[in-house]
């Protein structure tokens, strides 16, 4: 017998949205690769209920209490392909034979491709991030750098000092005009055009002239794409975003191709963990919807 649902991915939104069909007495299968997008952050903020909770642990609570429904299946592994079509889809594993579904919901994630600086991926999650409603507070108002990857990063560099005193890095990926750098200094910005060569000590900054900057915390936004390309394989459409690109969904969540469906931050924008789990949650009641009506 088919699963009502297989959800591809086992992070917040995917753990939200299966959470809604099992509510409702329906099979779902939950394969999951075990790599959530903030496996880097040593603490979730901005998430009501778990504020400064490490993500292994409520991920760990959100699974416990999946698995008191007994219509669920948890797989751990890799999903490589789908295919198929509404009420009749098949999806095939690294480990094992392939299942069906009637439904397919992918809550994948995203992989983030940070700049190209020596030192910034070992500081990822740690003191380099993306959201500063995630790690903003944290840093106590101290001094902030923030590193250019595109036009997005003017938003960052003007958003971010409600946080503490921004320096803004253009790194050759941007070059403000007039009024750009009027309106960064209105802020308080400070802007720096000498490139970086690499990220020293917690968050220092080390340009190619010689000069080391020290930071309480650093910011750049990534370039965004699904964490795998299996929903694009299928035929599902994709769209840009000012993040990069993520899965094409209407207003019920569900892709180009009848009976898929996709949530969190692989098909919406901005991303939180807080607008994860609420994608998923309704991402999940349309799920169900469609298998009534």
């Amino acid at each position: 017998m088919p699963y009502d649902v297989i959800v591809v991915g086992g992070s917040y939104a995917g753990m939200a949205a299966a959470l809604q069909v099992l509510r409702a007495r329906r099979s779902v299968l939950v394969v999951d690769a075990g790599a959530p997008r903030n496996r880097f952050a040593a603490h979730s903020h901005g998430f009501l209920g778990q504020d400064g909770v490490e993500p292994e642990i409520i991920a760990h609570t959100a699974r416990a209490q999946l698995m008191r429904y007994p219509t669920l299946t948890w797989t751990e592994g890799m999903a490589l392909s789908a295919e198929g079509e509404k009420d009749a889809f098949a999806l095939s594993l690294a480990e094992g034979p392939s299942v069906a579904a009637r439904r397919l919901l992918f809550a994948t994630g995203l992989a983030d491709a940070l700049p190209d600086i020596p030192g910034i991926a070992d500081r990822w999650g740690r003191s380099v991030f993306h959201c500063p409603y995630c790690h903003g507070y944290e840093l106590q108002r101290g001094r902030i750098g923030v590193i250019a990857t595109g036009p997005i990063s003017l938003h960052q560099a003007q958003l971010i000092p409600e946080w503490g005193d921004v320096t803004f890095f253009t790194n050759g990926a941007i070059v403000p005009d007039v009024a750009t750098r009027t309106a960064l200094a209105e802020r308080g910005v400070a802007i720096e055009d000498t490139p970086i060569l690499a990220l020293e000590g917690e968050a220092d900054i080390r340009l190619s002239d010689g000069r080391i900057l020290a930071f309480s915390g650093l910011f750049t936004a990534t370039r965004t794409a699904p964490a795998t390309p299996i929903a694009q394989n299928l035929g599902c459409m994709l769209e840009e975003t000012p993040f990069g690109t993520q899965i094409r969904t209407d207003a019920g969540k569900e892709t180009s191709i009848p009976g898929v469906f996709a949530c969190g931050d692989v098909a919406r924008i901005p991303h939180s963990v807080s607008l994860a789990v609420g994608d998923g949650a309704w991402a999940g009641a349309c799920v169900h919807r469609s298998l009534v009506f």
